[in-house]
């Protein structure tokens, strides 16, 4: 069964434009480390404190293939890199989900 982790950012609001750059830095290199990437996504209105990433693997232990990849890759490194000095992500939190409803979930009617 798949499962989707959705990481909750609170950021620097006046640095959104590194979390951009972050965040489209990772559109290459998450997919070539083993998940599927759906997206970054930064404020746009409301808080400006709170961005996403969410991405869907198989199940955990390809999350822990997809880590080992990750850490390893040169742009990966760079972006952790960028991230540690810039220090515009100011919290993370990482929650696992897996699909309940249709179209992705087992069993799910359509």
């Amino acid at each position: 069964m798949a499962i989707t982790c959705i990481i909750r950012y609170e950021i620097d609001p006046y640095r959104q434009g590194d979390f951009e750059h972050y965040a489209r830095t990772w559109g290459e290199a998450i997919p070539r480390s083993g998940a599927d990437l759906l997206g970054y996504f930064a404020p746009h209105e409301g808080s400006l404190t709170t961005a996403y990433g969410i991405y869907t693997l198989p199940d955990l232990a390809s999350y822990e293939t997809y880590r080992q990849r990750l850490g390893q890759d040169p742009l990966g490194r760079r972006n952790y890199e960028f991230a540690r000095q810039r220090q515009f992500i100011r919290s993370e939190e990482r929650l696992f989900t897996r699909p309940v409803s249709g179209p992705h979930a087992p069993g799910a009617l359509g």
